[in-house]
């Protein structure tokens, strides 16, 4: 496998998905800015997000990728080229399982949307009371349905990931920001929660383009799923009994965030909820565009390497996915923290969305960002227990850390507001981190050799000399991001692109990359 191909593959077309998500949550700072309407779309957005981040980038990923790679092997074993229509015949199963259960599993929410928003939220007591419970519960019941349409995409994607179409998956969430983005552009409403309202109808019908484009591709590929009769084959009470634990241990950093938005509406003034989904939206670019490509382009590989029974090439493996998301990963955070206000400045302060919101997001930006080395680490680290059917080992992990952000959101929320919650959350992905590094350290599945320790100490020196030049830089580009359209983005290029030249120079100069050594593994066939 080509992990630089791959990774850029997934990267670019998360991308170009984050790129449209930031146009979409600039539209949406201007026409509903951060308030009583935005609050409560958030809740309701919340819970889809999280089973998009549970499913579609965890536990399908996790569990059905090595599951159906196994399937295809065994068929081609048994008989050569009958693997894909054995692993077909699984993915089948699952679909016959999954299907009811989604749609049953989506009525009864909706019918509960009541209860589950008032245990996320206490009925937002600090501000806004029953009629933004009301909106919130409404909104939810629009996009609820997102849910199952978001499970079935996630099978799907799960298949084409499978055989290395890596792209059709990751083009996916284009489409909800287009659906978001139009939806915005032409239905908005009158006032902000008529926009929101549009904004949540938006969602449910975007769930529905993707599974379509997923389907699409499927036939394309000469994959067609059928539906039976459900039947709890051995096979499908497997991947059941893996993909729960897995959805709780790939998920832990949007659980610690669901568990933060809710102690933030329960606890905080109006507009806390918005001030961290804002910050998070910059927080979770790195995570998107290096984290989840990372770890989604290695789980096949490692899969191949531990069913072959050789380890050393599942460690080698394993290394250069951590040593490509360090060089990646580390300089984003550093940019993240150091310059989190004129970011967020140039990104959302307009229309409706006021200075004093900056100022709210950005401390919870530089907060947030502190972790992103181990949001992003996180998710090349867990392939090398899912690829060896180890669900356990990560989801007791994740409890561990979740416990680590409900202390620590208890104890900061009321010293530092929602900067607080944020912290917790950054302090809690470490932990996360540490400790799934040592099981697989301990288990001697994982050593880190003299390649990544040296360019690790490599791109720390090369993060600080970009941290420096622009924390010197922000003062005269802060100026520039609160104006027109055209200075803002501008300026947001300028600065940016000064980091990025700074790093990328310091990182040659130091050792941290070499530029031959990278042309060949993109020119690299395979």
């Amino acid at each position: 496998m080509n992990l630089v191909r791959a990774m850029g593959t997934i990267g670019g077309l998360t991308l170009v998905s984050r790129l449209l998500g930031m146009a979409r949550d600039m539209m949406m700072a201007a026409y509903v800015g951060a308030g009583f309407a935005s609050d409560a779309f958030l809740i309701a957005w919340r819970l889809p997000n999280l089973f998009r981040a549970l499913f579609a980038e965890g536990a399908f990923a996790s569990v059905f990728v090595p599951l159906f790679n196994r399937r295809i092997a065994e068929g081609d074993a048994a008989e050569p080229g009958t693997g894909m229509a054995v692993a077909t015949a699984f993915a089948g199963q699952v679909l016959s399982v999954l299907f009811p259960f989604l749609a049953l599993f989506t009525v009864v929410m909706m019918a509960a949307a009541l209860p589950v928003v008032l245990a996320m939220t206490g009925g937002f007591p600090e501000g806004g009371g029953e009629a933004k419970l009301a909106l919130a519960t409404h909104l939810t019941r629009i996009t609820f349905p997102y849910l199952a349409l978001i499970s079935l995409v996630s099978l799907l994607g799960g298949i084409l990931n499978s055989i290395g179409r890596f792209w059709v998956n990751a083009a996916a969430p284009i489409l909800l920001n287009i659906t978001m983005i139009g939806a915005i552009l032409f239905f908005r409403g009158d006032n902000s929660v008529d926009t929101a309202e549009t904004q949540a109808i938006a969602v449910t019908i975007s769930g529905a383009l993707q599974l379509a484009w997923l389907i699409f591709a499927c036939r394309r590929a000469g994959i067609v799923l059928t539906l039976r009769w459900p039947r709890l084959s051995p096979d499908v009470k497997r991947m059941l009994a893996l993909i729960g634990p897995a959805a709780i241990g790939q998920g832990a950093i949007q659980i610690n965030l669901l568990i933060s938005t809710s102690l933030a509406a329960r606890f905080l003034p109006q507009g806390a909820v918005s001030y961290l989904y804002y910050a998070d939206r910059l927080n979770q670019l790195p995570l998107g565009l290096i984290g989840i490509g990372v770890g989604t382009a290695i789980l096949p590989t490692l899969s191949r390497n531990i069913g072959g029974g050789d380890e050393a090439a599942a460690a080698r493996t394993q290394n250069r996915a951590l040593e490509l998301a360090l060089l990646l990963g580390l300089p984003a955070a550093v940019a993240l923290v150091v310059s989190a206000t004129p970011l967020i400045r140039g990104v959302f302060q307009h229309g409706a969305f006021t200075a004093a919101d900056t100022l709210g997001a950005a401390g919870a930006l530089a907060a947030f960002s502190l972790g992103v080395p181990a949001y992003v680490l996180i998710k090349v680290l867990t392939p090398g227990f899912y690829a060896r059917q180890d669900t356990k080992t990560p989801v007791r992990i994740a409890m561990y850390s979740m416990l680590v952000n409900l202390v620590g959101n208890l104890t900061l929320i009321w010293p530092f507001g929602h900067v607080g919650v944020a912290i917790a959350t950054a302090a809690a992905a470490w932990v996360n981190l540490i400790w799934l590094y040592v099981a697989l350290h301990r288990r001697e599945h994982l050593q880190m050799d003299a390649r990544l320790k040296a360019r690790g100490l490599r791109i720390i020196a090369a993060s600080a000399a970009m941290g420096a030049v622009l924390w010197l830089l922000n003062p005269y580009f802060d100026p520039y991001m609160a104006g027109g359209t055209v200075e803002r983005v501008v300026a947001l290029i300028l600065l940016c692109g000064a980091g990025g030249l700074v790093y990328a120079a310091a990182a040659v100069l130091l050792g941290a990359v070499k530029p031959g050594e990278l042309r060949r593994e993109i020119l690299r066939k395979g």
